[in-house]
């Protein structure tokens, strides 16, 4: 069995399913192209290849290192015949390594539905040609698919069924500073977005503490490395650390149950929010050339996933919007909701509704469910074996895909 993450997202998302799937199973041998967490969850890492990821056309520059990447997985397979394939996320990626493994007789069940919902259902195409079965964390997403032909499932969501510590949540919040209102900002976790995206935030922050001189800002780095880039970022465009401003690593829950309203790069990050209801401004600053590329591609009328799973404006969204905008569009939207608090309870009371709609079920156990029984199914139905008749053969074509499309629906 082979895993395939390419983002620190992806490692997360798929460590507690292997770690199921070990426990059920510790004859399975599981390897990985991936990170620490799936390493830790006990597969073999061949390769480590989700400590950052891409967007906007950083993407097509790093074609040729995917490429690399993907001829590597394909050399290991042929060496090590892959009986089944989990590709997790990142399709851009996922999708060529499905097509080769695909060539070399592998089954597919994919690990979080790529989001052709929202940029293209053409790619629907490739599901239904190098795919068996999709294991999807949205709950509108099986319906979707099934009705264009291809088997899905549900399995919850691994962000929104995360248990919340509230002990540790009480302790760490002892070290975040007071103030009224709270912001959390939450900038995101590639390069490209902390550079787009904070210089906005934090001035809309500023924004904010002229109104209300008391207010405070919690930048929040998820690792080490992104407080760097945070702190890079600041020293670069305001020159030193904004008054209120303070940068905290690791506090992510205690963040938002400290904080009155966030300041959020759009992203699964919005669904950590929607977990503790923390009312939420989602946005995602792009250059100006590439709004018409992420309007042609982006279908969906909402790209913020509170929005997305309850069919309407349940928060206020700027996704994607020109970085030439500045701070204008989370000033204007973030103004009326500190003025009025009763319009922060009843965004509360909404982002309540959103998270109960993901209530009950756990994605660890009911993908490793799914995966068992799809594989205890195929081997049934082949007298033993659940490698698919070998494909034909195609020459690769590397497709980077709208990486900044992706990161707008998380």
């Amino acid at each position: 069995m082979l895993f395939t993450a390419f983002e620190p997202s992806g490692d997360a998302h798929a460590a507690p399913v292997i770690a199921e799937l070990r426990r059920r199973r510790p004859d399975l041998r599981i390897h990985a192209w991936g990170g620490p967490r799936m390493e830790s969850a006990g597969a073999t890492i061949v390769e480590r290849t989700s400590e950052d990821g891409v967007m906007g056309f950083a993407g097509f520059l790093k074609a040729f290192e995917m490429k690399r990447t993907i001829d590597r997985i394909d050399r290991w397979a042929a060496e090590h015949p892959v009986r089944l394939h989990i590709p997790v996320d990142s399709p851009s990626a996922n999708f060529p390594v499905c097509k080769r493994l695909r060539v070399r007789g592998t089954r597919t069940i994919h690990y979080i539905a790529p989001k052709v919902w929202a940029w293209g259902e053409r790619r629907v195409r490739k599901l239904q040609r190098w795919s068996d079965h999709v294991l999807c964390i949205l709950p509108f997403e099986p319906e979707w698919f099934g009705a264009r032909g291809v088997e899905a499932t549900y399995v919850g969501h691994p962000v929104v069924v995360k248990p919340i510590d509230d002990a540790a949540i009480a302790s760490q919040i002892e070290r975040l500073p007071s103030g009224d209102p709270r912001i959390v900002v939450l900038p995101g976790s590639r390069s490209g977005e902390i550079a787009a995206n904070l210089p906005a935030q934090l001035t809309a922050f500023a924004a904010v503490r002229k109104r209300f001189p008391k207010a405070a800002a919690v930048i929040l780095a998820a690792n080490e490395r992104i407080e760097t880039r945070i702190h890079a970022t600041i020293d670069r465009r305001f020159g030193s650390m904004p008054s209120g401003v303070v940068v905290e690593r690791g506090v992510l829950e205690a963040a938002i149950a400290w904080a009155d309203l966030a300041f959020a790069t759009s992203g699964t990050v919005s669904l950590d929010l929607t977990r503790q209801a923390c009312p939420m401004i989602g946005s995602y600053a792009i250059p100006g050339w590439q709004m018409p590329i992420a309007t042609t591609f982006v279908r969906a009328p909402f790209k913020l996933l509170p929005n997305i799973v309850e069919g309407e404006a349940v928060v206020p969204e700027f996704v994607p919007y020109a970085v030439g905008r500045g701070a204008a569009p989370i000033i204007e939207a973030a103004m009326p909701l500190l003025e009025d608090r009763t319009r922060l309870d009843a965004m509360r009371q909404r982002l309540e509704q959103v998270r109960d709609r993901f209530a009950g079920v756990d994605p660890g156990p009911a993908a490793a469910d799914a995966i068992l029984g799809l594989l205890d199914r195929w081997t049934s139905e082949s007298g033993g074996h659940t490698a698919m008749p070998t494909a034909p053969t195609r020459p690769l074509r590397i497709e980077p895909g709208p990486e900044v499309v992706e990161d707008t629906v998380g």
